[in-house]
């Protein structure tokens, strides 16, 4: 049995975008609830607004 394994390497884009993400809702000065809301529903209306953009 050959089993091949592949690895693969991510630029660390995703960890920037989220340090970015917290520095927003921290200048924003939302409370914690607030902040908890902003991670949950902020991505659904960042896709959908550039979901209707792209087509």
């Amino acid at each position: 049995m050959d089993r091949k394994i592949k690895i693969e390497q991510h630029g660390g884009l995703g960890v920037l975008w989220m340090i970015g993400w917290l520095f927003t809702i921290g200048f924003l000065k939302f409370g914690f609830w607030k902040g908890v809301l902003a991670l949950i529903v902020w991505p659904y209306f960042l896709g959908a607004h550039f979901a209707a953009i792209t087509g």
